[in-house]
């Protein structure tokens, strides 16, 4: 099986208390404090070994890990260790893998606006690719290049016009989409960039078409696409075009009745398109983030308040929720949680799991079975490595969780908890408005 198809990081066990990378939980909730995000290091190492062990046939097949899903030092460190090069989205993710030391040949800078001001970060970082998303970023990026005298080598991106069955808001590929160039729109690209864009060096194309995809069918019809694509821009403007990103987007298990596909049946899907059109395209990326980092996260909390309504309802409230977790909320995504301490507990009973926050909305869980539960006991909350972290915020004023780092029974912190002093860090108050 592998690591997406589980709920659970690879090295939970259940003792007294419950246990991730030799952890007791309860420990790291003394030392640490809660909301506490846990990423699990053996489990994200194992997951990007199994990526690499599943191309392992295909040189030509480099892996990018998509840091919109997890986007911290040291996180940066593990996966470039791991063989992993970056695909990023701001000045912020770029910033982060390069103070971190990461090999920047191996960055790719993604995005539908990117600014002035990120642009010449990234060549000033050195960036190995740009993804032009759209006609203004080719002129600005042409432009900022021709400024600096340097030559910015090109993806582009395009919507290959294939929807996914999954969420509304994470599709990224059908052709209503806010993301890159329609593919009636390829031919007057190419034409500027050939006539015009003398500082941009077009390598090939790049496509996304979502996130959370269990079918494996959309993989092999964008490999299609893509194919074809570079196959008619080659032969129409004697170009040669030896690069394709297919984007990432692989599922993973958040309940029971998720099924994503194995990593190595992606595999299997893609190298069969391949040699299906027996195309050769010296380098082929491939960007996972949510399967590679969700499933090594968790999030630990402690339980405060309860109450039980009319109707038989019974709300258990923590203390996070939708601010270090926002995906319930928006997505309405699922999640598994277990109770943390004290697992000989066996009386049972159905329970909401709700948030600390003032939104009737902030439900992380909705009717769980879980045993008794009363204040102060921990629940964990699987599956959070992805997006939780990197689309927290401060909303209600609250300080973001800590982030802690287990493996071999020893713990590292690799994010700082939010202080009252950071949260008002920034503000300013102007003199007229200051107490004489």
């Amino acid at each position: 099986m592998s690591v997406n198809q589980s709920i659970k990081p690879i090295t939970t066990e259940e003792k007294d208390n419950l246990y991730i990378g030799g952890c007791d939980l309860t420990k790291l909730a003394e030392k640490y404090g809660t909301p506490l995000y846990i990423i699990d290091e053996e489990t994200l190492r194992c997951i990007c070994r199994e990526y690499k062990k599943a191309f392992k046939d295909y040189e030509n097949i480099k892996m990018m890990y998509a840091s919109k899903a997890l986007c911290t030092s040291a996180i940066a460190r593990i996966l470039d260790e791991e063989g992993f090069g970056f695909d990023t989205v701001s000045a912020g993710e770029i910033y982060t893998v390069y103070k971190a030391g990461v090999d920047m040949s191996k960055v790719l800078f993604n995005g539908n606006n990117k600014s002035s001001r990120e642009i010449e970060l990234a060549l000033d970082c050195k960036v190995g690719r740009f993804s032009v998303d759209n006609f203004y970023e080719a002129e600005l990026l042409n432009k900022i290049a021709e400024d600096k005298d340097v030559k910015a080598d090109i993806l582009l991106r395009i919507t290959p016009g294939i929807e996914c069955h999954t969420h509304d808001y994470i599709q990224t590929g059908q052709i209503d989409s806010k993301f890159g160039f329609d593919l009636t729109q390829v031919d007057e690209i190419v034409n500027k960039i050939i006539s015009t864009y003398k500082s941009l060096n077009l390598r090939g194309l790049h496509a996304h078409i979502g996130s959370q995809i269990f079918e494996l069918k959309s993989y092999y019809d964008e490999v299609e696409i893509l194919v074809k694509e570079i196959a008619r821009i080659n032969e129409k403007y004697n170009l040669n075009l030896d690069e394709m990103n297919m984007g990432g987007g692989l599922g993973v298990k958040y309940i029971d009745t998720d099924q994503p596909p194995s990593i190595s049946s992606l595999a299997e899907a893609v190298t069969s398109a391949m040699n299906k059109y027996s195309v050769n395209i010296p380098t082929i990326y491939i960007e996972p983030g949510r399967s590679i980092i969700s499933t090594a996260g968790v999030t630990l909390y402690r339980v405060g308040s309860s109450k039980e309504v009319p109707n038989g309802r019974k709300y258990v409230a923590v203390d996070g929720g939708m601010a270090d977790n926002p995906r319930p909320s928006m997505y309405q995504a699922e999640y598994t949680a277990q109770k943390a301490n004290n697992l000989a507990e066996k009386e049972m009973e159905t329970v909401t799991i709700a948030g600390r926050y003032c939104e009737s909305g902030d439900i992380l869980i909705n009717e769980i079975s879980l045993p008794k539960l009363t204040a102060g006991d921990l629940i964990c909350v699987f599956n959070t490595g992805a997006y939780n972290y990197s689309m927290a915020s401060n909303y209600n004023r609250v300080e973001k969780p800590a982030m802690v780092l287990v493996n071999n029974s020893h713990s590292d912190i690799i994010v700082y908890r939010e202080t009252l002093d950071n949260l008002i860090a920034k503000d300013s108050i102007p003199d007229r408005l200051r107490k004489q």
